[in-house]
C-alpha cells in the first residue's frame, strides 16, 4: 500500500471528474490518496517527498498557459528537490485552441527536467470526460499503480 498525494486545479470540474476516476482506482488497489485542490488547499513542495506518488491535475488557460492556481505550485518546485516520488500529470484541455492541454506539457516537462520521475505518458482529455476518457484515466492510474509496485 502506497501513500498518494493528488493535486487539481479545476475551474469547470472536468479536471475534477478526471481526478475522482483515477483516486477510485487507486483506492481500490489499496493505496492511500490524499487529495487536495490547488484553489483550497496549501500545499508545500517540501512535503512532496513524504509519498510514494504525486499525481498533479490541472485545466489549460487561454491558450497554453498554466492557471494561475498552479504558477506558484509550479516555480516553488525549482526550490527543493523533488525527486523520490513518481509523479503524473494529467488535465482537462480544449481542442479549441491552438495549444492542447499546455499546462500538462508544461507541468510534465518542468518535473522532468528537475530530476523527478514522471510517468511517460501525459494524460489529456478534451473537456468533459465521456467513458472512454474514464477508462483512459483508469489506464493511468493502473499505470502508477505497476510503477509503485516496482519500486517496492
Amino acid at each position: 500500500m502506497s501513500n498518494i498525494l493528488m493535486i487539481y486545479a479545476s475551474t469547470t470540474g472536468n479536471t475534477e471528474l478526471m481526478a475522482e476516476a483515477i483516486t477510485d482506482y487507486l483506492e481500490a488497489c489499496h493505496h492511500t490518496v490524499e487529495i487536495r485542490t490547488f484553489d483550497f488547499d496549501p500545499i508545500d513542495v517540501e512535503d512532496l517527498i513524504e509519498y510514494d506518488a504525486v499525481l498533479i491535475g490541472t485545466h489549460t488557460w487561454d491558450d497554453g498557459t498554466l492557471p494561475y492556481e498552479v504558477e506558484d505550485f509550479d516555480e516553488e518546485l525549482n526550490e527543493t528537490d523533488i525527486r523520490g516520488p513518481v509523479y503524473g500529470v494529467f488535465g482537462s484541455a480544449d481542442s479549441f485552441y491552438d495549444t492542447y492541454g499546455g499546462a500538462v506539457d508544461i507541468l510534465w516537462e518542468h518535473i522532468k527536467d528537475l530530476g523527478g520521475h514522471v510517468i511517460p505518458q501525459k494524460l489529456k482529455v478534451d473537456l468533459t470526460p465521456d467513458q472512454e476518457d474514464i477508462e483512459r484515466c483508469q489506464a493511468f492510474a493502473a499505470e502508477v499503480c505497476r510503477l509503485l509496485d516496482k519500486a517496492s
